[in-house]
C-alpha cells in the first residue's frame, strides 16, 4: 500500500498539488510521526526545564560538571548555559510541529555532536553512550523524512 495517495499515479511521478483529505497513512508514517513528536517533546522539555530552573542553576551544574576538565574552558560555560536552553526549546518545538524538519534535525544533530564531544572530554562515558542514542535518532529521522507526512512541512509544501 502506498504511504500516501495523490490525485495522479505515483508511478508516473506526478503528485497532486493538494493533499487528499481522505488519505489513510500507513504504519511507517505513523511510527515516524510518533517518534518525531516524542523526540521533539523530549528535546523541547530539556530546554524548558533549564529555562524554568534559570541560567544560574544550569551554569552551576555545568561548572561543577566540567570542573576537572581542563580541555573545556570555564569562560565558555556562561555563554553556553545561556544559549543551549533556547536552542533546545526552539529545535524541539520545530520537531513537534514538523516545521522546518530538515533544518531542525541537522541543527539538532550538530548540537548533540558538540554535547558528545564535551561529555567525552569530561570522560562521562555513561552519558556519552546515551547521547549516541540521540545522535542515532537524529540520523534516523533525517534519513526517513519521506515519512514526514503528518507535519506542517507537508501542509505548507504539499
Amino acid at each position: 500500500m502506498a504511504e500516501y495517495a495523490t490525485a495522479r499515479s505515483i508511478e508516473t511521478g506526478l503528485k497532486s498539488q493538494v493533499p487528499d483529505p481522505h488519505v489513510r497513512f500507513g504504519d511507517a508514517v505513523w511510527a515516524y510521526t510518533i517518534l518525531r513528536l516524542s523526540f521533539g517533546a523530549n528535546i523541547m522539555l530539556h530546554g524548558i526545564a533549564r529555562l524554568i530552573a534559570g541560567h544560574a542553576a544550569f551554569l552551576a551544574y555545568l561548572t561543577h560538571y566540567f570542573a576537572t576538565t581542563p580541555a573545556v574552558p570555564a569562560s565558555l560555560l556562561p555563554t553556553f548555559a545561556r544559549i543551549l536552553p533556547f536552542v533546545e526549546t526552539g529545535l524541539g518545538l520545530l520537531l513537534v510541529l514538523g516545521l522546518g524538519t530538515r533544518f531542525a534535525l541537522i541543527a539538532g544533530a550538530l548540537v548533540i555532536t558538540g554535547l558528545v564531544i564535551g561529555t567525552n572530554l569530561a570522560q562521562d562515558w555513561t552519558v556519552a553512550g546515551l547521547q549516541l542514542i540521540y545522535a542515532f535518532i537524529y540520523y534516523y529521522l533525517l534519513v526517513h523524512r519521506d515519512k514526514n507526512l503528518v507535519s506542517l512541512d507537508r501542509i505548507l509544501n504539499p
